[in-house]
């Protein structure tokens, strides 16, 4: 079947973090098999995250708008019918997916398997060990088709040589650049605010910190760094998604939260250094291809009902600040010895 199919469905529609994810998967797969048509179903604002893959063209899945509802739906499997697609790679398996895969009869039509019955023996305790990675549950989709994909030897886009106004913006000079997102979806996936604070003087000293985040509350707060420390640069909110993709892939280091600036780094082959708070690397959510110890999370000696949960969003009253047990100098030092 995958030698005879020419044209491949992606379904990948919403969550940046995981939008982000399968990227070094389709990566993988155009070098692998690059006869191979891949149309991905996601939103628009993601076309930037495709932009160095070959053969990959990106269908705006406006579920809002034109495609919202079950007839929506239906509309959209229409049109999808008129791409000459062969087969169907479902990287989100949601109610929507679930519903577009009813449109395509008869067509072979493989949906990722989140594992959500290990995840929650994670969250309830019951085990303690590394899952599959997200990148692996992707590229088994792919494998399920036929393919035999390898995420073993991945490629990364070059650095791009950034616009000069943006470069004047920063500053030209010799200093290392590390980028910090200090903000997640959840504050319980967030490294203290005054211990990140340590870490931004600390690490500005020798190095230029370009500080990525979004909204009005965040962007103020990294304002309020920016003149306070020196080297130190506010970059949320000043540039598109491209612009931002393009800064990102000349960091030597991304320190980030358990959130979708990680993934965006790693996708790009930047060394990502995550915090992990209520959440926990073994849920499969690490960014792609770094190292272990690049992962630095908080205490289960005290508190050891981590993970709490898998996003996040559920945890006990006194565990919201867990990530106090890591010290601003653990990050730094790893940071450091990373440069």
């Amino acid at each position: 079947m995958s030698i005879k199919s020419k044209h491949i469905l992606v379904i990948r529609l919403s969550a940046m973090g995981d939008v982000a994810m399968s990227i070094p998967v389709l990566r993988a797969f155009s070098k692998q098999y690059p006869q191979v048509k891949l149309t991905v179903l996601t939103r628009a604002f993601f076309i930037p995250f495709f932009r160095d893959i070959p053969n990959v063209e990106v269908f705006d899945a406006d579920l809002k708008g034109k495609y919202q509802g079950v007839i929506g739906l239906y509309k959209l499997s229409k049109t999808l019918k008129r791409q000459n697609i062969d087969v169907i790679a479902d990287l989100h398996n949601v109610l929507r997916t679930k519903i577009l895969k009813l449109f395509f009869i008869g067509k072979p039509f493989k949906q990722v398997n989140k594992g959500r019955a290990e995840k929650k023996a994670l969250t309830k305790g019951k085990l303690f060990n590394q899952l599959k990675t997200t990148h692996e549950r992707y590229a088994d989709v792919f494998r399920a088709l036929g393919f035999d994909l390898d995420l073993s030897n991945p490629t990364f886009p070059k650095r791009v040589v950034i616009e000069s106004k943006t470069q004047e913006f920063i500053g030209k000079d010799n200093k290392n650049w590390i980028g910090i997102a200090p903000f997640a979806q959840y504050e319980s996936k967030m490294y203290p605010l005054d211990l990140m604070e340590n870490v931004i003087k600390a690490l500005s000293k020798k190095n230029k910190i370009l500080l990525f985040g979004g909204g009005k509350k965040e962007v103020d707060i990294l304002n309020k760094y920016e003149k306070t420390y020196d080297n130190t640069i506010n970059i949320a909110g000043k540039y598109d998604l491209n612009q931002e993709l393009d800064i990102i892939s000349n960091l030597d280091v991304m320190l980030s939260m358990d959130s979708g600036n990680a993934h965006i780094a790693a996708m790009l082959g930047k060394k990502v250094v995550t915090i992990w708070n209520v959440t926990h690397p073994f849920a499969g959510f690490s960014p792609f291809n770094q190292p272990k110890d690049y992962a630095i999370t908080a205490s289960r000696d005290q508190f050891p009902l981590i993970p709490t949960s898998i996003y996040g969003n559920k945890y006990p009253d006194d565990y919201k600040e867990a990530a106090r047990t890591i010290t601003p100098e653990t990050i730094i030092n790893k940071i450091e010895s990373i440069l």
